[in-house]
């Protein structure tokens, strides 16, 4: 208190525009009022005594009092426009306000209640004792009121108030729409010089007149009404781009059907372009678009729950997306155990697109839209890349153990339903003995091929010698794909470096020749253009790494595209072959946890750079060993490029190729920690 005369004002804030409240009339005589409702309004506001401070005089709700509120804070871009025939007449407006039925009625019923209650307890306490007690009562003066501590109270809340509630009411009259008092009133929204002789000629152009009638807004953040840092309008996102707008709407509702969206975008917005956006911000589940996992949670932030980063949170919810596009059940305790994530964690996970059922589990929220998948085939099919990508990731990250039986194709398959026990033994049979059908027509067409001669005569073939394990793989790798045999194949024959004896022809150079027949189709020449752009950027590639690369460049690609017509394992690597690359036999332990696809190991061995023979020394050493050391890698290079190799080189050859892990070096992807 003793500082508030050396505080001095240094603004004072003024309301820009008045309180306006309006009270009218309630026609209680009408047919839709309620009068009981009326009289026990009245009765909970006023009492049972009837005074000047009533505020329903008859005892009976008659008036309604509306408050205005102010909806915009720039009038400059609004104007009241009448029309008549050949004639726009526009007047600008200064002001908008918007009247709201004000319920303060309701605060004073609930002050009358609890005055009634005050005094009933205080009725009870007076009948018990005889008379009150004396209590003692301390004097104080106020001291006098300084000029800042005024200007504080007159501006307070309670203050205004008071002030408000003591202004007299002003009693209006009111004219109708025919009325003539209304005509003469509506003269004045009418241009006075519409006779064609004072109007003068508009010169501004079209644009430019729309420009001055409504100019840009430039409000200032502090003239913009406070709403919450979650809320948009649809005005607002209008203004938006397609890209932004598609954005907002998937980040709010998180799932959401593609005609859905369409709908809220507007009939004028092309599909074509909405599904090129949605398709980077959301993925396809079920037929339905889920908001991508980065969107919710960027880079940089953590869990509100646990604090785990970003990074580990899209993980946790990619794999919960990933159950749904295998199934509409999920398991809470399931995800838990997998992801190692809190309960709260998982939890906004699964409500983010599931619901929960007692007793079930969390079934996706969304029915399966099948008109999607029907109309857009191709944009299933990338999605489709796409969910093989991730689930190839999360099973490396979570150790998941693979399926046996094939994966759907996200959305394409109808919604899950109940089998009982004999009924999947029925469908199991039935594939199996499809499955055997197809083998044997397979077996039977290859054995019809080894009659005619496999290659040409007098053309040696250059065989080497596989493991058994590798003869095992190759098998398991026919039998799995019985529909990409090549001719002149046979299902026990030796293969050469991965591919037939009968595509081996040519001699030591067979590496190098495209599989026949094949070179000259757009789907051959598009593929051996990744496999040699890849190769060319990464020298050392797993066949798992490879199809994982391959559904990331198909995900990149235009709907339509002639790569989707389907390219099996097989015909992948047969294209890596005949790009001048070759199979690294790498002897993996024998308790490795590698699957087949991570131990077939595919090298660039002639790039035509200075780096050939020294990278040709080094793969021929792993594939003889599963790791080496660097002084033994050093060495052998030595020995076989000469004693002026620098240490430079070395370094550059097993950046390419290899990676460090214990002190020992590895072919890249071939690292089992």
């Amino acid at each position: 208190m003793a500082n508030e005369e050396d505080d001095p004002v240094v603004q004072e804030i003024k309301p820009k525009q008045q309180k306006v409240e309006l009270e009218m009339a309630i026609d209680t005589l009408s047919p839709s009022y309620c009068r009981s409702k009326g009289e026990q309004i009245a009765l909970n506001v006023d009492g049972t005594c009837a005074d000047e401070t009533s505020t329903y005089s008859s005892k009976l709700m008659d008036k309604q009092t509306f408050c205005s509120s102010q909806t915009t804070s720039n009038t400059s871009r609004y104007a009241a426009a009448l029309y008549r025939p050949g004639e726009l007449h526009l007047t600008p407006l200064h002001g908008i306000l918007q009247l709201r039925p004000s319920l303060s009625y309701l605060d004073k019923a609930d002050a009358k209640h609890r005055e009634r209650e005050a005094a009933n307890e205080a009725g009870d306490s007076s009948q018990d004792e005889a008379e009150e007690d004396v209590k003692q009562i301390t004097v104080r003066f106020s001291r006098p009121e300084s000029e800042q501590a005024r200007q504080r109270r007159v501006q307070s809340y309670e203050f205004l108030q008071k002030k408000h509630a003591e202004e007299p009411w002003v009693h209006l009259h009111y004219y109708g729409l025919k009325d003539s008092r209304s005509e003469h009133e509506r003269q004045y929204l009418l241009c006075q010089g519409a006779s064609g002789v004072e109007s003068t000629e508009l010169v501004k152009s079209p644009s430019e007149y729309l420009v001055m009638l409504m100019p840009p807004s430039q409000e200032e953040e502090k003239d913009k009404p406070v709403a919450p840092s979650n809320v948009l309008s649809m005005a607002q996102l209008r203004t938006l781009s397609l890209a932004d707008q598609i954005k907002i709407l998937m980040k709010n509702v998180k799932v959401m059907p593609f005609a859905n969206l369409m709908s809220l975008l507007g009939p004028s917005v092309d599909s074509v372009a909405v599904l090129r956006g949605i398709q980077k911000v959301a993925m396809l589940v079920q037929g339905n678009w889920v908001v991508k996992s980065d969107i919710l949670y960027p880079k940089d932030s953590s869990s509100p729950h646990s604090g785990v980063p970003a990074e580990i949170l899209c993980r946790g919810r990619d794999f919960v997306m990933w159950k749904f596009t295998q199934s509409r059940w999920v398991v809470r305790k399931e995800v838990a155990a997998v992801t190692k994530l809190c309960a709260e964690d998982v939890k906004d996970f699964l409500e983010h697109m599931a619901v929960v059922r007692i007793n079930r589990g969390w079934e996706f929220m969304l029915p399966h839209d099948g008109d999607f998948i029907k109309k857009h085939p191709d944009v299933v099919q990338r999605q489709h890349m796409l969910w093989t990508g991730i689930q190839a990731k999360l099973e490396k990250v979570y150790n998941l153990v693979k399926e046996a039986v094939p994966k759907k194709l996200d959305g394409q398959a109808g919604p899950a339903g109940l089998l009982s026990g004999d009924q999947r033994v029925q469908v199991a049979r039935r594939q199996a003995q499809q499955q055997h059908a197809l083998l044997e027509q397979e077996l039977q067409r290859r054995k019809e091929q080894l009659q005619a001669p496999a290659v040409p005569p007098g053309v040696r073939i250059k065989e080497e010698p596989l493991s058994e394990e590798g003869e095992e793989e190759e098998e398991e790798a026919a039998a799995d794909e019985p529909t990409d045999a090549s001719p002149g194949g046979s299902l026990h024959s030796r293969l050469a470096n991965g591919l037939p004896a009968a595509r081996a022809a040519g001699g030591d150079s067979f590496n190098g020749h495209p599989p026949p027949g094949s070179a000259g189709t757009p789907v051959a020449r598009e593929l051996r253009a990744f496999v040699q752009a890849t190769f060319q950027k990464q020298f050392v590639l797993t066949l798992s790494e490879l199809k994982r690369l391959f559904n990331l460049h198909l995900a990149s690609l235009p709907p339509g595209h002639t790569l989707f017509s389907g390219i099996s394992d097989r015909m992948l690597q047969d294209t890596v072959l005949a790009a001048g690359c070759k199979q690294i036999l790498v002897p993996f332990p024998p308790q490795t946890a590698a699957s087949p696809d991570e131990q077939k190991v595919f090298a660039l061995w002639e790039s035509g750079d200075m780096s050939d023979q020294h990278r040709q020394v080094l793969l021929e050493m792993f594939s003889k060993n599963y790791r080496v050391r660097r002084n033994m890698i050093q060495s052998r290079l030595t020995q076989e490029c000469g004693e002026d190799l620098s240490k430079q080189e070395v370094d550059k050859v097993l950046k390419d190729c290899c990676v460090s892990y214990g002190g020992m070096w590895y072919l890249k992807g071939t690292v089992q920690s």
